[in-house]
């Protein structure tokens, strides 16, 4: 077992405070947006078997099947599939939606034959994967997440009685749901930022009056207006008032499968996905907006919220359940005096630890040594591995992990 050093993204929307309190560290002051744990190549995680910190990137690559297990390896190759973060939002997110497998690979083929460069700031399509991800809400949090029904958003627009909306209402009234939202977005997005500002101005206005106004849309209209306040005058706006305003509590998480047009706006949480850098941008961004191109990835179909919470399963943990193979995210809410629970896997999987403190055993082979392994180097079996609040710990294939304490963890794995 392997305690991970991870790298904190500081991107301008992330809270200043959320990361360094749950990790227990001082504020920089400065926003500390996403803690990544995994091997993604744009900050893989260092681990130390004895020999100094290295990416566990490399560690992977230098012993796939024995890392990764020898099924995880067929499905999905010889890398970690998934990446676990911790996102702290203070800010507005972008947004965006992801492509599905079959669009990720045509996308990522035609950029590389056209010679767009990878860190090209205009290029869509950083790798061939799809990015599907989960979002778990540790405090509560508040995000947007897929289209409403066509009539209900033609309602909440009418509420908001500014003339520049009223096309937009009429066309989600007569049309078909589908090419309804697809013309009601294509016109928002594709409009001259001059000439929708007014529309856009009055509709932040229209928001922020009626966030403080009893009825159904109270909630809708103050984080519209909390939206626009981060982004003065982003067409996106409008965009976003197509979309289900999503509250979670704690516990309860997003699912944002590829086509769903999404975004997160405030709280912490632990978010897994898919290893992958595919996103298009709605708007709500100072970065690269490709229009058709997003229109083609995104799906135009009312769905509900998304909204999963998790469930019981056979080994006393919480399971939020997904229709995906690249990652598994459980959750252990552990007593103190309670019995040891296995984490057995075939798979490689990372453990974080979010309330309390836990211990991890590793039973392959000897039984620990009194007093345990602190280091918890898989190179000596039986090691124990203590994990506080914010920590954690990477554990391959080979590892047969039990964990106890007192406590909240997260289990990511590959769902094989």
């Amino acid at each position: 077992m392997d305690r991970l050093q991870n790298t904190v993204r500081p991107y301008a929307w992330g809270s200043p405070t959320a990361l360094p309190e749950l990790l227990g560290e001082h504020p920089t002051g400065a926003p500390q947006a996403e803690l990544w744990m995994g091997a993604h190549p744009g900050a893989p995680s260092l681990v130390d078997r004895g020999s100094g910190p290295v990416p566990l990137s490399e560690v992977i690559a230098a012993d796939p099947d024995g890392e990764l297990g020898a099924a995880a390896v067929a499905a999905f190759g010889p890398r970690l599939p998934f990446l676990l973060k911790l996102l702290a939002a203070a800010q507005p997110l972008s947004l965006q939606v992801h492509p599905d497998p079959a669009q990720a690979v045509a996308g990522f083929a035609d950029e590389e034959a056209r010679g767009v460069p990878r860190d090209a700031p205009h290029r869509n399509y950083k790798d061939d994967q799809h990015k599907p991800e989960l979002l778990a809400a540790l405090t509560p949090f508040e995000g947007l997440c897929g289209f409403r029904p066509a009539a209900e958003a033609a309602r909440l627009l009418a509420s908001l009685d500014v003339d520049g909306l009223k096309p937009y209402a009429d066309i989600l009234r007569a049309r078909p749901e589908e090419a309804a939202l697809r013309e009601v977005l294509t016109a928002v997005l594709s409009a001259d930022r001059d000439e929708i500002a007014d529309t856009v101005r009055r509709a932040a206005t229209a928001a922020s009056r009626l966030a403080g106004e009893p009825g159904p849309h109270a909630d809708d209209y103050a984080a519209y207006a909390g939206i626009a306040r981060h982004h003065p005058g982003d067409p996106g706006l409008l965009a976003a008032m197509l979309l289900h305003f999503v509250r979670l509590r704690p516990g309860e998480a997003l699912y944002l499968d590829a086509g769903v047009p999404h975004a997160y706006l405030s709280g912490l949480g632990v978010e897994i996905m898919a290893s992958s850098d595919n996103v298009l941008r709605c708007g709500l961004t100072s970065k690269h907006v490709d229009v058709p191109e997003l229109l083609r990835v995104v799906r135009f179909e009312a769905t509900g919220p998304g909204v999963l919470v998790p469930e019981p399963d056979a080994d006393g943990a919480e399971v939020y359940r997904t229709p995906v193979g690249e990652f598994r995210l459980s959750r252990h809410v552990l007593a103190a005096g309670g019995a040891p629970r296995s984490l057995d896997a075939p798979t490689a999987q990372i453990v974080l630890c979010t309330d309390g403190e836990v211990t991890l055993v590793d039973e392959a082979g000897q039984q620990a040594p009194a007093g345990g392994n602190p280091s918890g180097t898989i190179g000596e079996p039986g090691g124990e591995l203590r994990l506080a609040r914010g920590r954690s710990a990477y554990l391959p294939a080979s590892a047969c992990p039990r964990v106890s304490g007192e406590g909240t963890i997260f289990r990511a794995t590959v769902a094989v």
